[in-house]
């Protein structure tokens, strides 16, 4: 498959400031995108979506509609949807207002007003979304590296399925919460487990400690995708048996480099 790059995106830009429009336009195009539709609102970015998807969106958190929450929302439930890249762009910095957005798989969020460094890192985490790179491992075959995908976020799950097919990786089982995690091990040997941290019935840290317990599983090599920000919690993590953690939002290429270091080491 030819590689995506910059110049072959099409970006569709949400931003109820005609001001704040023409200033992101203009970094756009600075980093060589050159399809930009912009509009103000939701019900203009369905209409344009629905005949035209792009193959990113620039969003504010607000417009005159309503949120940028109900625009993912409402889109996500069309399954060609499912993996349509979204960048927030907002002044909001309330944990609470920003967590849907984490727990969706999206690419990134920039804080208003963002500098051009952190544009061009959300650029190349798209690229490195939408492009096939193949993983290359010392000690496993790639094509037959069993891996499970652990999180209450339907979206997250989806998102962390497309970068590890991405990387070659296609032997995946979508997973919950650590209850149907624990269940499912009973049955099936894995080589990998990818896992949220916060869920509901048993949690990522109740299930790295019953892996590391477990005759059969203990040695497994278990990534940690969360948007968990205690340090504490995230120390105990680690302690019980993490081998590797990744804050959501996250990127294909920072998942292959610890997939290669909990994998190959």
């Amino acid at each position: 498959m030819e590689r995506v790059e910059l110049a072959d995106l099409s970006v569709l830009l949400i931003e109820p400031s005609n001001v704040q429009q023409a200033v992101i336009a203009q970094k756009l195009s600075e980093q060589g995108i050159t399809s930009i539709e912009t509009c103000l609102n939701m019900n203009e970015a369905l209409e344009i979506i629905q005949k035209y998807p792009p193959d990113l969106i620039f969003t504010n958190l607000h417009y005159e509609d309503g949120t940028a929450t109900d625009l993912l929302a409402t889109l996500k439930l069309e399954e060609r949807f499912i993996d349509l890249p979204f960048i927030l762009i907002s002044s909001e910095n309330r944990r609470e207002q920003l967590e849907i957005f984490k727990q969706s798989g999206i690419i990134a969020i920039l804080a208003k007003p963002f500098p051009t460094i952190d544009l061009k890192q959300a650029l190349q985490a798209t690229l490195s979304f939408i492009n096939h790179t193949e993983l290359t491992l010392a000690n496993y075959d790639v094509d037959t590296l069993k891996v499970i995908v652990v999180d209450d976020s339907r979206l997250a799950r989806k998102a962390i399925t497309r970068i590890l097919s991405n990387l070659g990786i296609h032997n995946i089982e979508e997973l919950e919460d650590g209850d149907q995690a624990i269940v499912y091990l009973e049955t099936h040997e894995v080589d990998l487990v990818v896992t949220d941290y916060n869920m509901p019935n048993i949690n990522g840290l109740e299930l790295t400690k019953h892996i590391r317990k477990s005759n059969t599983h203990s040695h497994v090599p278990i990534l940690m995708i969360t948007s968990e920000s205690n340090d504490t919690h995230l120390n105990h993590a680690n302690e019980v048996g993490v081998s590797a953690i990744s804050d959501k939002p996250f990127d294909a290429n920072s998942i292959k480099k610890l997939l290669i270091k909990i994998l190959d080491h």
